[in-house]
């Protein structure tokens, strides 16, 4: 070890001597720092505790080639299903390996306009902006692959919609906008993250599955055993336990135990975050307030007018609009902090109607935390739902709550593994395929389920075989009970920060979304979209939306269980 400092410590010295020639030349500015100066001495700081920090990040990488299951045979319809869907979320590869931070995406020297500003717009005509993408140091860059999220709003109104982002490929992207309420609309474009981070993000999620990881107990009379477990182990560390599913398909395995047998498991609880995923100049592309959900300022104007317009008028727009290109159309859009759906009336429902609706009715809940958050609201909100005690641990589940008076049953579960719940016993691992088979369904029967966020550290073709498994149970039980009512909540948006987005970017998010549309499409399914109502709004973002959001998304689902009669 002395040997090493010895050898990085002329290194350390010219370092440090440069920075401080570099302080005494600049003295008379020092209060003056940029956000371009500040990521410069950011880099150097780096650049010190790279040279004297072994690089062992990058040892021991363990991809699925790795693992070591029995392959599940695909036929030829599901290899080329999942080439097309890997072809939809194809991200561009940046032309430059290891580029400067300088070099990389800057909101700061970006920026955007709108093309057609024109004084005045009416209700239902697009919109279009155009975003130039520079470097740190003020260059203009020549290639795509960064991730933007735009929206128009109206605080005012407490109105919002989100935009379709088109990248070209060589710095500039197309934002397109249908304006669908009046008023005063601003725009705002929001760099999640750079090119440059993506290319990290995509490399973490091929080489590095592991990077979070999970531990099972195994328990036997009074001796016990906790083993590490994930869908990828490497066989050759030690005998591994194999928990595929045997209805699935689903792989699982945990080290096996010592002293004990794989059948003495007893729980499954997340074991933590792998650490040092990255190198310095890596680090540098993940900086809170630098690159990581910061806005884009417009060059000139960032509002316009849009004003509404008499029936005739408006549906003489509809037809204009239908028989030209339509480059883009949201789901819906928040008015007045309400969602406003695009394909349907969205109903406002109250404690009243809520029971109302789910009279005589049993709803089932599958998926992870955002999903169960709907259990939650459900229960809180109607104080004849009371919750029946499972001694089931908090936050986990299953969870089970009754009104007896108006005979209706709502369940939650969580899905399967991969998740990262705390202490799941393995009596109560159920994967959602298998949980779907065993519901007889029915006109009053209603399913939803979200599966999305617990996935985003692994290779897509592991969603995409958990996602096909679903679908199959889906088809079956709409198969046996047409009239049920299935309904998916999609992927949101969510908070981030340097560390969190190495295993939750949004970038992941919105790669597995992608996905599930693309799998559930054309089936008899409701989506609720929950990715538009979290960019759309003006609330911050978060993994578990705050209640005005949670409360549309309830009136949406509930809107399809109980859909307005037409005379």
């Amino acid at each position: 070890m002395w040997n090493k400092l010895a050898r990085c410590a002329p290194l350390f010295l010219f370092l440090v001597l440069s920075g401080f020639i570099f302080l005494l030349r600049n003295i008379g500015s020092i209060e003056n720092l940029n956000l371009k100066t500040v990521s410069a001495l950011n880099q150097l700081q780096y650049q010190i505790s790279t040279a004297l920090q072994p690089r062992s990040p990058l040892l021991g990488v363990r991809n699925l080639s790795q693992c070591i299951y029995p392959s599940q045979d695909q036929s030829p319809d599901e290899i080329t299903e999942e080439k097309l869907l890997l072809g939809s979320i194809a991200w561009p590869d940046s032309p430059q390996r290891n580029p400067p931070f300088q070099r990389s995406s800057s909101p700061f020297s970006s920026s955007f306009f709108i093309l057609n500003s024109r004084i005045q717009f009416t209700v239902g005509e697009q919109l279009e902006a155009l975003v130039r993408m520079h470097d740190f140091q003020g260059r203009p860059k020549q290639h795509g692959g960064d991730f933007l999220l735009a929206r128009i709003h109206s605080p005012e109104l407490k109105a919002g919609a989100i935009g379709k982002v088109v990248d070209h490929q060589n710095g500039f992207y197309s934002v397109y906008f249908v304006l669908l309420w009046a008023g005063v609309l601003r725009v705002s474009v929001t760099l999640v993250h750079p090119s440059e981070a993506v290319q990290v993000l995509k490399r973490l999620r091929e080489e590095r599955p592991d990077r979070v990881y999970f531990k099972s107990t195994f328990r036997s009379a009074r001796s016990f055993e906790t083993t590490e477990c994930n869908l990828c182990l490497p066989s050759s560390h030690r005998p591994l336990c194999n928990f595929t599913d045997p209805h699935t398909g689903e792989p699982w395995f945990c080290y096996k135990p010592r002293m004990l047998s794989c059948n003495t498991r007893v729980d499954h609880t997340k074991g933590g975050y792998l650490k040092h995923l990255l190198t310095g100049r890596e680090r540098l592309f993940f900086q809170s307030n630098i690159n990581i959900k910061v806005p884009i300022l417009a060059l000139g104007s960032d509002e316009v007018t849009v004003e509404s317009l008499d029936n005739e008028a408006q549906s003489k727009l509809e037809r204009r609009t239908h028989h030209n290109t339509v480059k883009f159309s949201p789901a819906g859009f928040y008015y007045q902090d309400a969602w406003v759906s695009n394909t349907g009336l969205i109903q406002q429902f109250n404690n009243t109607s809520i029971t109302e609706c789910l009279q005589g009715k049993a709803v089932h809940l599958f998926g992870d935390s955002t999903v169960r958050q709907w259990f939650e609201y459900l229960t809180e909100f109607l104080p004849d739902l009371m919750q029946i005690n499972l001694n089931s641990p908090k936050n986990v589940g299953p969870f089970l709550a009754v009104d007896s008076e108006h005979n209706i049953l709502l369940k939650y579960r969580c899905h399967g593994p991969p998740i990262r719940f705390s202490k799941v016993s393995t009596s109560e691992l159920r994967y959602i395929a298998n949980e779907l088979d065993d519901i007889t369904g029915g006109k009053d029967v209603v399913v939803a389920f979200t599966i999305w966020s617990h996935f985003s550290t692994f290779p897509v073709e592991v969603y995409i075989r958990r996602l096909r498994h679903i679908r199959q149970a889906v088809l079956r039980l709409r198969a046996r009970a047409p009239e049920t009512l299935v309904v998916i909540r999609t992927a949101n948006a969510q908070a981030l920060d340097p560390e969190y987005s190495l295993y939750n970017s949004d970038w992941f998010s919105l790669q597995l979304d992608t996905v599930l549309r693309h799998m559930f499409r054309g089936l008899d399914v409701v989506l609720v979209d929950a990715w538009e109502m979290t960019v759309a709004h003006s609330l911050p973002h978060a993994l578990h939306p705050p209640p005005v959001i949670v409360k549309n998304q309830i009136d949406v689902f509930l809107s399809h269980v109980c859909p307005v009669k037409h005379k």
